[in-house]
């Protein structure tokens, strides 16, 4: 990919201390799908710390929603993921879908919205998660419906894998992951829970329950990377075991994710580059598991069917972005009442 050198630069900058896990998995990428997915990585790192750190979360959602009509535009904004992405999204055709489901996740972010079913969680993590993935099949040009099903598992396993691991550290900021079912079921209140996160049974259940649904899935999205490029299959396999690896930190942990945050060793993550790569060498001579052809999750179709379609229409989601502008008005009334001169709070 013909990219500006030094907004290549920055993009590689912004992944090599924004996601140490990601950063180390491309290594083993051809650079000709490294590059492109460097700059798709900034700009969902962007995206993500532009909504993470800021208070009026659903105005920042908005302004990242008018960047990315910019770049499909072929306008994109005097920044170097912004300038990079473009070139990704004009070279690789991306779907405007994809980009579009990921912001959809980042408003419900900023909505503050909770998941009442195992279902909705997978719903919130196909957004945030699964498009990421699916935008990654993208770069490869592979748009075969089979291995975008697999690679929409893979993002749903990695995205459970760190709400397994984020409990308590999102239970600090107000948020929660866990299913609403599953607390009811063990008799728990969310907000009881918020106000005082505590390492419990009941939850380290919880925590025990995502980690299984991960590790199901990571076993589902094996069969996919057989119908990706070989030279993508090392750095594949990568993110695979790397995210699977932080899942046997919670599980050492006793899935206790609240009394401390499980995390991986540089000498961990280079030992799962090896067998990344010995794994994805004996694809080359193995028969294709029948898993690869199992039916994708309902909760990330949509997405399959999305980059499947060469051509599309507009994606953007009215509902979501009215939403998020009654969100966004309630923030500026709450700024206006917390700067009232007598300082009252209504």
């Amino acid at each position: 990919m013909t990219c500006h050198q030094s907004d290549m630069e920055a993009c590689r900058e912004a992944i090599r201390h924004g996601s140490l896990s990601f950063h180390m998995a491309s290594r083993l990428l051809p650079q000709k799908v490294r590059d492109p997915s460097l700059a798709l990585y900034a700009f969902c790192r962007l995206a993500d710390d532009a909504v993470d750190l800021q208070q009026a979360k659903a105005e920042a959602v908005l302004r990242l929603q008018d960047r990315l009509e910019r770049i499909y535009e072929g306008r994109p904004d005097n920044a170097a993921p912004d300038r990079a992405f473009a070139r990704v999204v004009e070279e690789f055709d991306m779907p405007r879908a994809l980009p579009d489901a990921l912001l959809e996740g980042l408003a419900w972010d900023a909505m503050g919205r909770r998941y009442e079913t195992l279902s909705e969680l997978f719903d919130y993590s196909a957004r945030v998660a699964s498009a990421v993935g699916v935008m990654m099949c993208v770069l490869m040009k592979v748009r075969d419906p089979n291995a975008l099903a697999r690679a929409s598992d893979l993002g749903v396993a990695m995205q459970l894998t760190n709400i397994a691991r984020d409990v308590g550290e999102d239970a600090l900021e107000g948020r929660i992951y866990l299913p609403l079912e599953w607390l009811d079921e063990a008799g728990l209140s969310a907000d009881r829970f918020l106000a005082s996160p505590k390492p419990t049974k009941a939850i380290r259940q919880m925590t025990r329950r995502l980690v299984m649904q991960a590790n199901r899935l990571y076993m589902r999205s094996e069969a996919g990377v057989a119908a990706l490029p070989l030279s993508s299959r090392p750095g594949i396999y990568a993110a695979r075991f790397i995210y699977a690896g932080i899942g046997g930190q919670v599980q050492r942990s006793g899935y206790d994710s609240i009394s401390s945050r499980a995390h991986t060793s540089k000498p961990q993550k280079l030992g799962w580059l090896a067998v990344s790569a010995g794994r994805a060498a004996m694809t080359a001579v193995m028969p294709k598991s029948a898993v690869l052809y199992a039916r994708s999750l309902p909760e990330t179709e949509f997405l399959v069917q999305a980059a499947g379609r060469r051509t599309e229409g507009r994606s953007r989601s009215d509902a979501i972005i009215e939403a998020l502008s009654q969100a966004a008005q309630r923030e500026r009334e709450n700024r206006d009442t917390l700067n009232a001169p007598d300082g009252r709070l209504t």
